[in-house]
């Protein structure tokens, strides 16, 4: 019978020592259902989201598929000289549970602003560790790391917003804003990408007027003055 774990070798790009991690099978990542951020809850008992990090056992550097290829020589002695050199021998490379997924998560984050990492890969990482908050209905720990992802993914569009994806990218950050309770700031974004004729992405543009729609109805329900905007709509 076949395994939801596999094991794919990496290479260490601190320390090019050669490591295996576990991955979850395609065939086993069934989604039955996915909040309106992306994040996905899985039928399998193996969630796909716990195996993202990439963590190497003898130098602690943890990475995703989507991080720095390669470091150069000042990237390496910073990373080492804050964590490297403290790091005790772990392997993360079986079956993880939440905890553990969490410390890997968390282990890369660290990595990533040790070296100068681009801040689309920050994002992410930030906003993985709220849904691994989310999945324990931990509200509180959740909310933090939405706003500092939030944050992060502004960076983002002030840095490249003109260039990747910017529809998916203007939806998050108004779907962000509307999970910490920032409705004004949500309407801003939403709207940016209902009226940006230069964006094209009917997917984005369809779950904007749908987060749109739910936030008119959670700000009428509030009482909360409808901006100029949405009176109209």
């Amino acid at each position: 019978m076949l395994e939801p774990l596999y094991q794919t070798k990496i290479q260490c790009v601190c320390c090019e020592t050669p490591f295996e991690t576990s991955r979850v099978r395609t065939s086993f990542k069934k989604v039955i259902k996915r909040d309106t951020d992306f994040c996905a809850y899985y039928k399998e008992e193996h969630n796909p989201e716990y195996y993202v990090v990439r963590v190497c056992p003898s130098c602690g550097f943890s990475s995703t598929e989507n991080s720095i290829e390669q470091l150069n020589d000042k990237q390496k002695n910073s990373y080492l000289t804050r964590i490297g050199s403290s790091w005790s021998t772990r392997d993360y490379g079986g079956t993880r549970s939440w905890e553990q997924a969490m410390e890997t998560y968390k282990l890369a984050l660290i990595c990533a602003q040790t070296v100068g990492e681009k801040d689309r890969v920050i994002s992410g990482l930030l906003h993985h560790i709220a849904w691994l908050y989310r999945y324990k209905d931990n509200k509180e720990q959740e909310m933090r790391f939405l706003r500092f992802a939030l944050e992060s993914y502004i960076r983002v569009y002030e840095v490249e917003g003109g260039s990747v994806n910017n529809a998916r990218l203007m939806y998050l950050i108004g779907e962000l804003h509307r999970r910490v309770d920032e409705p004004y700031e949500a309407v801003k974004w939403f709207g940016r990408v209902i009226n940006d004729k230069k964006i094209v992405d009917a997917a984005m543009i369809r779950a904007s007027r749908e987060q749109w729609q739910l936030l008119r109805e959670e700000m009428t329900s509030k009482k909360l003055e409808l901006p100029e905007e949405m009176q109209s709509s």
